[in-house]
């Protein structure tokens, strides 16, 4: 249904450093800067752009959003998590784990920016 995501980031250098260990920690690549400036993530056949905000306001994040990321097993979304908070992000929620009754496995985390994300892995 969605073609590509986009969050702001007021510090694209610690935006980038984020994403890049939780992308590649996936087995992704690094982001490109695009001419624009936006830092752009292409994996799995999904897109993922990090931009300073057109309108030149600051970046902030939208309380309720969540960004999800697909997760191939419960071992790669603790990864993912692990690599988020090594490159600057903040474990959010419960800690990573299947939560009971759900048939998920779920990892979440605050970028650099506070944009909250979450790693799900469907068990079963």
């Amino acid at each position: 249904m969605f073609s590509h995501m986009v969050v702001g980031a007021n510090d694209l250098e610690a935006s980038k450093k984020f994403y890049d260990a939780i992308i590649t920690a996936t087995g992704g690549k690094p982001g490109f800067t695009d001419p624009n400036g936006r830092v752009v993530y292409a994996h799995n056949g999904g897109v993922l752009l990090v931009t300073k905000p057109i309108d030149g306001q600051p970046a902030t994040h939208a309380n309720g959003a969540t960004l999800g990321f697909a997760m191939e097993s419960p071992e790669q979304a603790k990864a993912w998590h692990d690599a988020g908070v090594a490159a600057g992000g903040t474990s959010c929620e419960d800690p990573p784990g299947e939560r009971p009754g759900s048939g998920m496995y779920l990892a979440y985390l605050r970028d650099p920016a506070g944009n909250k994300l979450c790693g799900l892995h469907r068990l079963g």
